[in-house]
């Protein structure tokens, strides 16, 4: 498992986020505190206080980690 913080204050800023996630195939995760959605789901996201930086957790994915680095490095706190 992968561990990244990301700023997400925005709306414009979480759609960003979940379009670029939905290109991967694997399973990733949101948490703040004991909170967790899944990453993929823009609701789910929605849901969180976004005034605070979420952890994002990469637990699964058939990509190279670097691929979804890069597609998420935008949104890295």
């Amino acid at each position: 498992m992968k561990t990244y913080m990301l700023d997400l204050n925005s709306i414009d800023k979480v759609k960003g986020f979940v379009t670029a996630i939905e290109k991967f195939d694997g399973y990733f995760d949101m948490a703040t505190g004991r909170y967790v959605v899944d990453a993929k789901s823009i609701m789910g996201i929605f849901s969180m206080d976004l005034s605070k930086k979420v952890e994002f957790r990469i637990l699964e994915t058939s990509a190279q980690i670097s691929e979804v680095e890069a597609a998420i490095a935008p949104y890295i706190a």
